[in-house]
């Protein structure tokens, strides 16, 4: 029988992608292709030329479809790829809301139009992912029709992240996954680490991710003395991640907003002690001092002072991680997620067949 073929409206290169593509080759026995906006929006001038790009990136796209001729176009962003998706003229559509809201940020000049664009692919697709609970809180003030939201994370390859820890206990072996932006934080984790620092206590730092603040936080770590105990790794094959989460007793995740993240998953299931920014996309996996820490927003002392707190407390450590396994292993496992998702992508596009 000829595979069902996929095309996938995001950019590809992004982990989140890329597993998700992946469980659906793995799980659906699925063929992917892809398409992505060719501009990076990395400067302004970029980013005005990829609004340039994508006014006509619908009529490359239909393009694509003719030649291709897939059974169903999935998308991540519900103001982007997923409103082109809507557009797309395929049936069924699958579109992924990707944080909190994807009417971000809130003081932009553009919600009012993204409102729209997001109403519209809303109401195009016929199945939209929440992957988490957090996201159906936003979809529910859009009045999506929830009947269409499939609430499931596209879960962690539980065979990759294994459940073992390597950390050496006599210090403070902490680990930043997320990638080096603004809105991640990382100079407040620096910054808590300088406390750290002064009061005397041992610690490794490794940050992996690259982004536009890596010359900004490699030169702050140098100003807080703290630049011999941080390693920037820079961008890493997703395949070595397992093995420094497994040599790390505390992961740090300290963004301003956050969806579902992948990053928490992976370190739960490496019995790494989260401790993260207590906002909601956070306090849905995580209850304040039972599973994990919560610490406020740009806040580096109080973060300090939960490392400290976290570090010192090894019981409660060794009973909260052992917890956020066995929580992983139920809710957020790749492949029985992922084998509901495709055999529900399956189930569409037999609907959506011609009589």
């Amino acid at each position: 029988m000829k595979k069902k073929k996929i095309l996938f409206l995001g950019e590809s290169y992004r982990a989140d992608a890329i597993t998700w593509m992946n469980g659906l080759k793995e799980f659906g026995d699925f063929e992917i292709i892809t398409w992505e906006l060719k501009t990076p929006s990395n400067c302004l001038h970029n980013r005005i030329l990829r609004i340039f790009e994508f006014q006509f990136a619908i009529f490359k796209i239909r393009e694509l479809i003719k030649l291709q001729k897939p059974d169903m176009v999935i998308a991540e962003r519900t103001t982007s790829y997923g409103f082109l998706a809507a557009l797309s003229g395929v049936k069924p559509v699958a579109i992924a809301q990707q944080g909190r809201t994807d009417l971000w940020p809130e003081t932009s000049l553009s919600l009012p139009l993204k409102k729209i664009i997001q109403h519209y692919a809303f109401q195009k697709a016929d199945l939209i992912h929440a992957w988490g609970p957090i996201m159906t809180l936003s979809m529910i003030k859009a009045k999506v029709d929830m009947t269409k939201v499939l609430v499931l994370p596209k879960g962690i390859d539980l065979t990759k992240f294994g459940n073992t820890n390597k950390a050496t206990p006599e210090k403070i072996c902490a680990i930043v996954t997320r990638s080096l932006l603004p809105e991640y934080r990382h100079t407040t984790i620096l910054k808590a680490f300088e406390i750290l620092n002064q009061k005397g206590i041992d610690f490794e730092l490794t940050v992996i991710g690259d982004g536009t603040q890596l010359p900004t936080l490699k030169s702050l770590a140098k100003k807080l003395k703290i630049d011999k105990k941080v390693n920037f790794m820079g961008r890493i094959p997703n395949t070595e991640l397992p093995t420094l989460l497994q040599k790390s007793n505390i992961y740090i995740s300290m963004p301003i907003t956050e969806g579902v993240s992948a990053s928490l998953f992976e370190a739960m299931a490496c019995y790494c002690y989260p401790v993260v920014t207590d906002i909601p996309g956070n306090q849905s996996w995580i209850t304040h001092r039972e599973n994990g820490g919560l610490v406020a927003i740009d806040d580096h002392t109080i973060l300090a002072n939960e490392l400290i707190w976290s570090f010192e407390n090894k019981a409660h450590r060794e009973q909260a991680v052992s917890k956020n396994r066995a929580f992983v292993e139920e809710n957020a496992n790749f492949e029985i997620n992922m084998k509901i998702i495709a055999h529900k992508y399956h189930e569409l596009i037999n609907y959506n067949l011609p009589n």
